[in-house]
């Protein structure tokens, strides 16, 4: 029993603001870091708040959005080690370069409440990861409508990364998006160009499920693949000083970038 007790007391505690109908974040985030124990000695514990939304419209978003200082309040209450703002699109519909806006201002938040804690939006991390990893010219898989998905690969684009492709799976109601097989992206991403890129970023959707196939299909195309949550759950890592490593979630959590 002490054992345990100690354990949990050593816990480190993962915060995500969390669209009210998102599902899949705090799903992967877990498995990820679970998937991690087995092979590092960290633990995790993990927290959430939510913001309402339910259709991924830009007006939705912009809504969700202003709410999510009162969930970075929250979860600052739980004094959490590191918070992931879990929406990439909410992110990149507010304005090229949006993220770090976002960051520095729910960072404050959390400051101003006694328990500051780094933070990390999923738009941010992905935009840094593709950066690491040397990335220049990629293609990209999402579940929104064509207008947003457009949006999206400008939004990369105006970081400096060129979108040589993209797949719109033009789903709008955001629980439909979390109920999709991941591995259906098996055999999606062979319809998006994969000549002269550097990587596939397999899901840029936090919502849309990929990690069952993250590791099939860059064994298959011999192209690095992530997604959002990996890259996401890669920056977190290193915001706590932490390998960022974990076994079969493609080259960005291989140890390559750890």
């Amino acid at each position: 029993m002490t054992k345990i007790l100690n354990n949990m007391h050593n816990t480190i505690k993962i915060g995500q603001i969390v669209p009210s109908s998102n599902l899949t974040m705090e799903r992967e985030i877990p498995a990820m870091l679970r998937a991690r124990e087995r092979i590092l000695p960290e633990r995790f514990s993990f927290h959430s708040s939510r913001m309402r939304m339910k259709k991924v419209t830009k007006e939705e978003l912009a809504a969700m959005d202003r709410d999510s200082d009162r969930c970075a309040r929250e979860l600052s209450d739980a004094s959490v080690d590191v918070m992931g703002y879990a929406c990439l699109v909410a992110i990149m519909s507010m304005g090229k370069g949006y993220h770090r806006e976002s960051q520095k201002r729910l960072h404050q938040v959390t400051v101003e409440n006694g328990h500051a804690a780094p933070v990390v939006s999923s738009a941010g991390a992905l935009v840094d990861s593709l950066h690491l990893m040397g990335a220049r010219r990629i293609s990209i898989v999402t579940p929104y409508m064509r207008p947003l998905t457009n949006l999206v690969a400008e939004y990369i684009e105006a970081e400096g990364i060129a979108v040589s492709d993209s797949i719109a799976l033009e789903i709008p109601d955001n629980l439909e998006v979390a109920a999709q097989d991941p591995l259906n992206l098996t055999t999606i991403y062979k319809q998006v160009n994969l000549k002269n890129i550097d990587a596939l970023v397999l899901s840029a959707c936090v919502q849309m499920p990929s990690l069952a196939a993250i590791q099939k299909v860059e064994d298959e195309c011999g192209i690095p693949v992530l997604s959002a949550a990996v890259a996401t759950t890669h920056q977190m890592l290193k915001k706590l000083g932490l390998e960022a490593r974990v076994p079969g979630c493609g080259t960005l959590l291989s140890g390559q970038y750890a």
